[in-house]
């Protein structure tokens, strides 16, 4: 198969990295200092987002499916990364996702469009939250698209607006981490969201003060722990994105070797999406073929089994 992904090697090896000084070690006192460490964090984040690389969609599925597991253990429910990944990819059309998985649901959609921070974009999202649509939360989007213009700091902002949305509703704290992310993406002009907040949610960033008790939007210490998190964030989501673009260039280089119709489609799956199961591969191919396409990717290195069975498999970078 003649690839049509094939990017020069330059290209490929060229991940925006956070250096070594902007990551935090230990606590960071000082709101100036947590300040000039997001900024030059995020600025690296940034130049990754605007490079636009072809594996940008597994990458910002796989910071969504980080993102929602956290929301989950937040709410003392138990199920893993593994144990969502299954029951999404797995669940039959028009099946009920339950509470997880609509919880990954909203941070898949983050990850997947263009967010806007009007009604329409977010009311879906605060239903996979189970969060009931009221006045208070329609105000409070009003005032959204005024913080977008902000000169302020994008992590700033979006601690803000966080915080506002918490007042209003104290219910609706994952949404108010969703909308912090949101609100990320559209002062950065970035095409399609980063899930990056909740993710750190169970870190050290939000755990301050002589209890080490978990600050809440708006409380105190609040704003400082958003941009230690947005920090960490960064760090994390830059890191994922060095090793995701060895795995695709490897992805793309043995390409060449596959002989079945359409595995050039299937190709494009692996770089779209946190993982592809052989049934949905499309591509017209049958079953048992798309079995042996996935599995003879995995002899050249190139994709993962992710569900750790010998039926119901699913692959991915």
């Amino acid at each position: 198969m003649k690839s049509r992904l094939d990017l020069p090697p330059d290209h490929r090896s060229v991940v925006p990295k956070v250096p070594a000084w902007a990551r935090p070690r230990g606590d960071v006192q000082r709101d100036v200092d947590a300040g000039y460490l997001a900024g030059a964090a995020v600025n690296s984040l940034d130049n990754l987002v605007r490079s636009s690389p072809d594996w940008a969609g597994v990458w910002r599925q796989r910071l969504a499916l980080k993102s929602a597991s956290a929301a989950i253990r937040l709410l003392g429910r138990r199920e893993e990364e593994g144990a969502l990944r299954d029951a999404h990819f797995f669940r039959a059309g028009g099946d009920n996702p339950g509470p997880a998985g609509n919880i990954l649901l909203a941070w898949r959609r983050l990850a997947s469009r263009s967010t806007g921070l009007d009604e329409a974009s977010v009311r879906p999202v605060a239903e996979h939250l189970d969060v009931k649509w009221d006045d208070a939360l329609a105000e409070v989007l009003s005032n959204a698209e005024d913080l977008a213009a902000s000169s302020r700091p994008a992590p700033l902002l979006g601690a803000e607006l966080a915080a506002e949305l918490y007042r209003a509703r104290p219910d609706a704290e994952l949404l108010a981490f969703w909308l912090a992310d949101a609100l990320v993406a559209k002062k950065h002009r970035w095409p399609v969201a980063v899930p990056l907040l909740m993710g750190q949610v169970n870190s050290v960033a939000f755990r301050i003060g002589e209890g080490r008790r978990r600050v809440r939007p708006g409380g105190e210490g609040w704003g400082r722990a958003v941009l230690v998190a947005y920090c960490m964030a960064a760090a994390e989501a830059c890191d994922v994105g060095a090793d995701l673009a060895g795995r695709a260039a490897h992805l793309v280089e043995v390409s060449p070797k596959l002989r079945a119709k359409g595995a050039g489609e299937v190709v494009k799956l692996l770089l779209d999406d946190d993982a592809v199961p052989p049934s949905r591969s499309g591509a017209g191919l049958t079953d048992r073929s798309a079995r042996r396409l996935f599995e003879r990717l995995g002899e050249l290195g190139a994709v993962r089994e992710l569900s750790g069975r010998s039926t119901f498999r699913l692959y991915g970078l």
